[in-house]
């Protein structure tokens, strides 16, 4: 049974629609990623969910009562900002403590929860030092503290790992997880970070335009992307215009250029449709060899993987190859360029890919 329900939930500001007809139901204990681009409108239904946002269509549920018109001190949910909004004069305990000093909750039981609490955020060595003397990443568990100490129904995280170094971003990704399986809070979390999204979630929900584009785990979005929108944005992929034939087994087949493609069946014969295939899948061989022909254009090494474009019949595409401490590719080399059928993905019709 869904714990918190988004229903046709719509944002206009004037002419502007920012959000339009979303729909969402979030488990108890899920975490959830709202995942997409600046003015995707993931922020602002965040802020709806919050009551920071006023809704102009739809209604919001959560546990079954309607919250859609409920002023955000109401709704009990815990917040952290992108910014963190620590109290600059308490010290660590104090800022954890003063959502519960604002529910008129006892000092002693104040006092006992905030220690708790941050000893589940390895802070309780630290309960007496001020946010200045704090490293970035312990500001941010004080403040995720601050929000668990309240025991709210549902966590908001706006991304919360925005401002922090590469390194020390990637840490607290995990961090962050293991402290929300440990408490079993409801967490919705907006980010632009790919990678952050696919690492930590149950699901992710992917925005576009104000829009929902896709719904589903971390895996399905990246294996099974429903657009060219997602397979790009998500990942990187090679996309192909092709269009279906019946070969001579009578099987379907996308055809590309002089490539032919296995296709599972109910396409219809004679559409145009827009494949994706992801860098990964594809590997680069000797010449002569693979599906087709290609030249190497450029190549970026990225540590753990070297990336390859390839200017092949089939336009430029991009190859990744595992850096396992061989020789890489020459730029002007010339290569194969070779995959398995079973990894192309059909994502749309053309002109109804993006």
């Amino acid at each position: 049974m869904s714990f918190l329900r988004l229903n046709h939930v719509s944002k206009q500001y004037g002419d502007l629609r920012v959000v339009q007809d979303f729909n969402l139901n979030v488990h108890k204990g899920e975490f959830v990623s709202l995942l997409g681009p600046s003015g995707c409108g993931k922020t602002t239904t965040l802020q709806m969910i919050a009551g920071f946002a006023e809704v102009t269509e739809g209604s919001i549920e959560l546990d079954g009562k309607d919250i859609t018109r409920a002023k955000a001190n109401a709704r009990g949910l815990g917040i952290v900002f992108q910014t963190y909004a620590l109290f600059p004069h308490m010290t660590v305990r104090e800022n954890v403590e003063f959502g519960l000093e604002m529910r008129k909750c006892p000092p002693a039981e104040r006092r006992e929860r905030a220690l708790q609490t941050l000893a589940l955020v390895h802070l309780d060595k630290h309960v007496d030092r001020y946010p200045r003397e704090l490293s970035g990443g312990q500001r941010q568990r004080v403040a995720l503290a601050r929000a668990l100490v309240i025991k709210p129904p549902v966590l908001l995280l706006d991304e919360p790992l925005s401002n922090l170094d590469a390194k020390l971003r990637e840490e607290m990704q995990f961090e962050l997880r293991e402290i929300q399986r440990k408490v079993g809070t409801t967490t919705i979390m907006v980010t632009h970070d790919q990678a952050e999204a696919m690492s930590i979630s149950d699901r992710v929900v992917v925005m576009e335009a104000g829009r929902i584009t896709q719904v589903d785990t971390p895996l399905a979005v990246y294996e099974h992307p429903r657009n060219a929108f997602i397979s790009t944005f998500v990942g990187k992929a090679n996309l192909l215009h092709a269009a279906v034939v019946s070969g001579a087994d009578g099987e379907l087949r996308a055809s590309v250029g002089s490539v032919q493609l296995a296709l599972p069946p109910g396409t219809p014969v004679g559409s145009k449709i827009v494949l994706a295939l992801r860098p990964e899948k594809m590997t680069c061989t000797a010449d002569g060899g693979g599906r087709c022909e290609g030249r190497v254009t450029e190549r970026f090494f990225l540590g753990n993987q070297w990336m390859y474009t390839v200017d092949t019949p089939l336009g430029a595409m991009l190859v990744s190859a595992v850096n396992d401490g061989d020789a890489p590719r020459e730029v002007g080399q010339t290569v194969g360029v070779d995959w398995e059928d079973r990894y192309v993905r059909v994502i749309g019709t053309e002109g109804a890919a993006a």
